[in-house]
């Protein structure tokens, strides 16, 4: 399915993403290891049984980046300019591995670009879940937009 255009997004309306992914401990140790993060909390199960999750975390650098992931085949696939800037990131809740991430955008503001008349800029809120519903991440991202082509 290609994105969608500028025109097309409208303020309010939330895609409920039919993409999911169960996270296991190869994506979090590749992840951690290419991004030359050796935070323990995320690679080491002996250091973690002595914390107060007493297992690893999944890196929410990851968790980001695959909540943004999941919404490109309904939103901006192929439409997208660039990103803006994502602000606001929060993790309210671990992800840990074996847990199923989904997640849903909110279309949170839509406006043409002052100084590029072929595009405007989309604001969205992506909200990931675990599998029990429990949110995991949230953040805001600004995007630049192809308008339709005339």
């Amino acid at each position: 399915m290609a994105g969608l255009y500028f025109e097309e997004f409208e303020v309010g309306h939330i895609f409920r993403h039919e993409l999911r992914r169960s996270i296991t401990e190869a994506d979090n140790m590749l992840f951690s290891n290419m991004t030359l993060n050796p935070q323990p909390l995320h690679i080491d199960f002996e250091f973690c049984k002595n914390t107060e999750f007493g297992r690893p975390l999944v890196n929410s650098l990851f968790t980001l980046g695959l909540m943004i992931g999941i919404s490109v085949n309904d939103t901006t696939i192929g439409t997208t300019v660039a990103n803006l800037g994502m602000t606001d990131v929060r993790f309210p809740h671990p992800l840990f591995h074996g847990d199923t991430v989904h997640v849903e955008t909110e279309v949170r503001d839509v406006r043409p670009s002052r100084s590029r008349p072929t595009q405007g800029i989309v604001t969205f809120v992506h909200r990931a879940y675990n599998q029990n519903d429990t949110l995991v991440s949230v953040c805001e991202r600004t995007a630049l937009m192809h308008k339709r082509p005339t």
